[in-house]
C-alpha cells in the first residue's frame, strides 16, 4: 500500500531548517518551519560554503543567486601568526571548482538565509513560534508553542541548534562540551586592514594558544574573521556569549603580524563566544522525532563545516523521506548515512583546534610539515556528494 507524503514540522529557521524545507519542497513534500524568533536572523557574521555544501544548494536552484552574493577565495593559506610566513598554500578559485565540481564561497549568513527563505514556498515559515511541548498524537505528534498555537505533524525535525528543544524529547541529554577556547568575530572593510597580505584568500594564522581564520565575503570588499584563543579555562555563563572590551580581545595578538592586528582592531563586534563541541549522539531519532545539524552534531568551526554538514543532512533527510517508505525505516536510513561522517568531521575539527594553537617547537614543525597533506583532508570532506552517498 502506498504511503501518503508525511506532514513535516521543522523546528528552527536557520540554514539547516530552510535547506530542508526547500529540499522537501522539490520532492513534493509539504513542510512548515517554526522559528522561535520574531524575525529570521542568523547568529554570526558569515559562512564559508565548501563544495560539499554548494553542490547541494546548486541542485536546489540557487546557483545564480549564490554567485551574485558570494566571494570566491583565490587560495587556502596557512601562515605563522607572528611572522606571517606562508607555511603552505593551495590554489582555489577555478582550480578548486574543477577539482570538486562546485565552488568555494564566502557569503554573509543573512544573505544565505534570505536566499533560502525566498526560494521556499509562501507561508512555509512561521515566526515567533517557541516550542514548549511535544505530545504523541496517533502515528504523529502534536506541537504546542508559547503563543498558544498548536499544530500536528507526522515527522518533527529538530533543526534548532546546539541547545535543541527537540533533542530533549529524544535523548533527554545535553551533550555539549566546552572546548577550552572562545572566539570573537568581525566584519571589516578590506581597506581598513591595508597591511593584510592576500586579502582575497581564505587564511589560517597559527600561533601559541590562538589562531585567526579570515576570508572575503560578498563582492570581496568585506573580510570576515574568527579569532580563537585558549582562554578562559572554564565557561559557566548560560548565555555562552559575553561582552568584551576591545583591548582584551586584541591582547592575545599584540606581537602578531601588523596586518592581522589591524584586522582585529577594526572589528566593532565586541563579544566573545564560548566554543562548544558535542559528544557524539548514539540516538538521532525516536518515534518520528529526528535531529539535524547542530542539534545532532555541533562541531568546532576549524574546518568551516558546521553549515556544510547541516546542508548535507538536509539533502539526505529529504531524499530518505521521499517515496513509498516506512517513516521509521526512512529515519534509520538517514541516521546510518550521516552519523559516521559527521562524527569524523567533529573529531577532525577538535584535533585541528589543538594543532592550530601549538607553541613554537618540534610539534609545530611537525604540524607545518604535515600541512603539505591538507589536500587529503579536503578530498574526503569537500569531495563528498550526498547524491552519491544515497
Amino acid at each position: 500500500m502506498a504511503h501518503a507524503p508525511p506532514q513535516v514540522a521543522i523546528i528552527g529557521g536557520g540554514i539547516g531548517g530552510l535547506t530542508l524545507a526547500l529540499a522537501l519542497q522539490q520532492h513534493g513534500i509539504d513542510a512548515h518551519i517554526h522559528e522561535r524568533t520574531p524575525h529570521l536572523r542568523e547568529v554570526g557574521a558569515a559562512v564559508a560554503l565548501s563544495a560539499n555544501g554548494t553542490r547541494v544548494l546548486h541542485r536546489l536552484g540557487l546557483a545564480d543567486q549564490l554567485a551574485a552574493h558570494s566571494a570566491t577565495p583565490t587560495e587556502l593559506i596557512y601562515r605563522h601568526g607572528h611572522s606571517g610566513h606562508r607555511v603552505h598554500a593551495l590554489t582555489a578559485g577555478e582550480d578548486y571548482r574543477h577539482r570538486f565540481g562546485a565552488p568555494y564561497y564566502g557569503i554573509h549568513r543573512a544573505d544565505l538565509q534570505r536566499l533560502l527563505a525566498e526560494a521556499c514556498a509562501e507561508h512555509t515559515v512561521h515566526l515567533d513560534r517557541r516550542l514548549v511541548d511535544i505530545a504523541p498524537d496517533g502515528h504523529g505528534h502534536r506541537l504546542a508553542f508559547a503563543d498558544g498555537t498548536e499544530t500536528r505533524a507526522d515527522i518533527v525535525v529538530g533543526a534548532d541548534g546546539v541547545r535543541s528543544t527537540v533533542r530533549d524529547f529524544i535523548t533527554g541529554t545535553d551533550p555539549a562540551v566546552y572546548s577550552g577556547t572562545s572566539g570573537f568575530r568581525g566584519l571589516v572593510a578590506r581597506d581598513e586592514a591595508p597591511g593584510l597580505p592576500d586579502p582575497d584568500a581564505i587564511q589560517f594564522w597559527m600561533g601559541p594558544g590562538a589562531h585567526v581564520l579570515h576570508y572575503p565575503i560578498g563582492d570581496g570588499s568585506v573580510i570576515n574573521f574568527l579569532a580563537v584563543v585558549d582562554e578562559p579555562a572554564r565557561w559557566d555563563d548560560d548565555t555562552w556569549v559575553r561582552r568584551a572590551d576591545p583591548a582584551d580581545l586584541a591582547a592575545p595578538f599584540t606581537d602578531w603580524h601588523p596586518g592581522l592586528r589591524d584586522l582585529i582592531a577594526a572589528s566593532d563586534l565586541h563579544q566573545r563566544w564560548a566554543l562548544f563541541g558535542q559528544q557524539p549522539l548514539n540516538r538521532w531519532h525516536r518515534d518520528g522525532l529526528v535531529l539535524l545539524g547542530d542539534a545532532a552534531h555541533a562541531m568546532l568551526p576549524h574546518h568551516g563545516q558546521g553549515a556544510n554538514q547541516t546542508i548535507e543532512d538536509a539533502a539526505t533527510l529529504a531524499a530518505c523521506l521521499t517515496g513509498d517508505h516506512d517513516r521509521d525505516q526512512a529515519l534509520t536510513r538517514y541516521t546510518r548515512l550521516r552519523r559516521a561522517r559527521t562524527r569524523a568531521v567533529q573529531r577532525s575539527s577538535w584535533v585541528a583546534s589543538g594543532l592550530l594553537h601549538l607553541p613554537d617547537g618540534p610539534a609545530a614543525r611537525d604540524r607545518d610539515r604535515d600541512l603539505t597533506g591538507i589536500a587529503t583532508t579536503l578530498d574526503w570532506i569537500h569531495g563528498h556528494d550526498t547524491a552519491t552517498a544515497l
